[in-house]
């Protein structure tokens, strides 16, 4: 024990369920704070409910200072299938993925980065996705799900920039889990090889590894499970 939290937010996903598991086995933390939009009581945090993340924070607020903070929410298909052309494009399914993919992490960071040490090594972390690349997109369609995950890569470049100015030792970084075999890959898994779908224990190692390796000097990137980067 070091006397430090950890927060993980989207604990009843599988990625964020997993994590959150594996932060606890590692007994590295004193507190390994879990919350979800079905949390009860004070652990629930809705990311289109600011007063609900705000009343999360005041929680970690009152324990010891957290060092990693990780945000493992996202949505892709829940309502809305992934658009292939831009005559699918939708107000309502826009604003449902920026609301979740990006406004609400952004929220989440509005709450939690003034909770980070200064004087250590911390970590705010968030699951991105490599389609969220716009260097990378050479096939182009799920619009809103691809925009929402480039405007969270730019809020991450965004708030590492701002962060290091007071916390110089901190690292803000968003991160591709590979296809994870959750309910929001499920329908898209047809073309996946076996050997890149992961379960969510095995991305969650992969995830906590790129962590334990990211240093200040890589805040603001985004990076894949096997550590690499990621092209904005």
């Amino acid at each position: 024990m070091t006397g430090e939290s950890a927060v993980v937010v989207g604990v009843s996903g599988g990625v964020g369920g997993a994590v959150a598991s594996r932060l606890r086995e590692s007994g590295r933390f004193e507190v390994v704070h879990g919350f979800s939009r079905t949390g009860a009581g004070a652990a629930g945090l809705d990311l289109e409910d600011e007063d609900s993340i705000a009343r999360a924070a005041a929680l970690v607020r009152a324990g010891p200072a957290p060092t990693l903070v990780f945000v493992a929410t996202g949505v892709l298909h829940h309502g809305h299938a992934p658009e292939r052309s831009w005559r699918s494009l939708e107000p309502d399914h826009l604003m449902r993925d920026y609301r979740i993919n990006a406004i609400g992490p952004a929220l989440v960071a509005r709450h939690f980065l003034p909770l980070l040490p200064k004087d250590r090594r911390a970590v705010f972390a968030a699951l991105s996705a490599r389609v969220g690349s716009i260097g990378d997109n050479r096939l182009g369609g799920w619009h809103s799900y691809r925009a929402s995950k480039a405007a969270l890569n730019m809020i991450l470049r965004n708030l590492a920039i701002e962060l290091g100015r007071s916390h110089p030792l901190a690292v803000v970084a968003g991160l591709h889990p590979g296809t994870v075999d959750t309910a929001l890959s499920a329908p898209f898994q047809g073309g996946v090889a076996p050997d890149k779908l992961f379960t969510p224990d095995e991305s969650a190692d992969c995830l906590l590894r790129v962590i334990a390796d990211l240093a200040p000097a890589d805040s603001g990137g985004v990076f894949a499970w096997d550590g690499a980067r990621i092209v904005p």
